[in-house]
Formats: C-alpha cells, structure tokens, sequence
C-alpha cells in the first residue's frame, strides 16, 4: 500500500475482479521500481553474499586493530547477530582525548580517510524541531553517541591496502591526540 498512493488494491487485482472501486486508506507514495531498475537489483542481488562477507571480513580487522586504540570503542555485535556492515562506526572515548569530535574528524580527513558521522539525531533536525519544538536535551543518550561517533570507510571494493592506510591513518590521528 505504501507505495502505491495508500490504496487498499493493486490496480490489477481491481482489473482481474471485474472491480474499479478503491480505497487510499493511509498517506502513501508513489514508490514504483522500473524494469530496468528491477534488473539491475536482480543482478546486485547475486553480489550479496560475497560483498557481505567481504565488508565482514573488514569489520573484523578493524575491530582487531581498534580494540586495542586508546579513546577508541568499536562497535559490537551480539553473537546471535550478523550486521551488514553498511557503516563501521567508532566510538570515541573523549576522556582519553585532548579534542573533541570535531578535531578527531578533520585530522582524519587530513589523512585523506572519507569519514563521516552518522547520524544526525531525528528530533535535531530543523523540520522536527520546527514542527514540534524539540530544542535539544530530550534524547541525552541519542545526543551523547552522536558526539562521540565517526563513521570510518567500509566497502566491498577495499582493497587490503586501502584497509591498511585506514587503519594506519586511526592509529596515528588516535595516538597524536590520546592524554
């Protein structure tokens, strides 16, 4: 239904049942993938497996390497749980840094690591904040692991050398700035 207006048919069970009555019944969209788009997502769909367990076998890394970084915290998964790893985001322990966040990012981008922070808590944003008046401070927790995270690169195409240059590049923007 979402994607098709919010209409409680499909057009062609209407056609099929002799039927042209319908009924949008919740605020949907137009959300309609083309053929070609269809094929194109077929074709990545036979991609998945090898590519998650490539960006896996990075996250392990990593987490390897980063476990043992002061003022760094990488994250964790549940032994039940098997993430995508579509971000690797660090956490950082600011008590063990002389900088904040901020500091952190830009000397990683010094280093020519495309970091980036994710995300942006929801009620910060201009649109709800304007529309129901948040004003910061009603989601601490949110708030507070969004100061301290930096998503760091983590793709499928990585080469084990572009790994390497991340990790060397963390190390030594962590060791620069640890107290």
């Amino acid at each position: 239904m979402f994607r098709n207006h919010g209409i409680d048919s499909d057009a062609r069970e209407r056609q099929a049942n002799g039927h042209w009555s319908y009924e949008m019944v919740a605020l949907g969209y137009n959300y309609r993938l083309t053929d070609i788009g269809c094929a194109l997502g077929i074709s990545q769909l036979r991609k998945l497996e090898p590519n998650l367990a490539r960006r896996r076998q990075i996250a392990n890394q990593y987490t390897a390497v980063f476990q043992d970084i002061a003022g760094v915290v990488p994250p964790a998964a549940r032994p039940e749980v098997i993430p995508a790893w579509h971000l690797y985001p660090i956490r950082l322990d600011l008590s063990k840094l002389r900088v904040d966040r901020s500091e952190i990012f830009r000397a990683l981008r010094a280093e020519g690591l495309g970091v980036n922070v994710h995300y942006i808590p929801v009620h910060l944003h201009r649109y709800y904040r304007d529309q129901f008046g948040y004003r910061g401070g009603e989601y601490p927790v949110a708030e507070r692991a969004y100061e301290n995270l930096i998503s760091l690169p983590i793709f499928h195409g990585m080469r084990d050398q572009d790994i390497g240059d991340v990790i060397e590049a963390v190390t030594r923007v962590m060791g620069y700035y640890t107290v």
